[in-house]
């Protein structure tokens, strides 16, 4: 499901250590959570480059095209967000950009047309809208948010056996 971090962002974005800065009194204030990423990452193969962002994306166009996907396939949505994630993370690129987000969806399979008609599409808009407020009247503040079987969840990167309790709790006894 969608959910925009900062939906208030205009939507070219803003720089992004001025953004945090502003927000949090600091320029880098993920620093401790960014390094566990970066050696979990190291071991999974992905290449973090926190450094390389420049923008704080307005990411509500990055979530239309990603509804677009999904109306084809959950496969191309799939594989919108391994772009979104690349680009943004690895890349440093701004996931905002509606030339970036329209490339991102050509390589995931969508057509030029496809991709550029779902950024600005009012009803994709309203559907990430309505989804989040969907989320936050379940109490959903962040990202990523785990929910098992509608009944329990959990926010935040967790280690594995968090995982494997929750599902050790809700599963049917054999």
């Amino acid at each position: 499901m969608p959910f925009e971090l900062n939906p208030q962002l205009p939507p070219e974005g803003r720089n992004r250590r001025e953004y945090l800065t502003e927000r949090f009194g600091n320029p880098n204030p993920f620093a401790k959570g960014q390094q566990q990423l970066l050696d979990i990452g190291r071991e999974l193969g992905i290449d973090f480059r926190f450094e390389s962002i420049e923008r704080a994306p307005n990411t509500r166009r990055a979530h239309a095209l990603a509804a677009a996907a999904f109306q084809r396939s959950p496969t191309y949505q799939a594989e919108i967000i391994r772009g979104l994630f690349e680009a943004y993370f690895t890349a440093g690129r701004d996931v905002g950009d509606p030339e970036t987000l329209i490339e991102i969806g050509v390589r995931a399979g969508l057509s030029d047309a496809e991709a550029s008609a779902a950024l600005d599409d009012p009803q994709r808009h309203a559907q990430v809208v309505e989804l989040e407020s969907l989320a936050q009247r379940s109490s959903i503040t962040g990202v990523p948010t785990f929910i098992f079987d509608r009944r329990q969840g959990f926010s935040g990167a967790q280690p594995l056996e968090v995982f494997l309790r929750v599902i050790d709790e809700l599963a049917p006894a054999a």
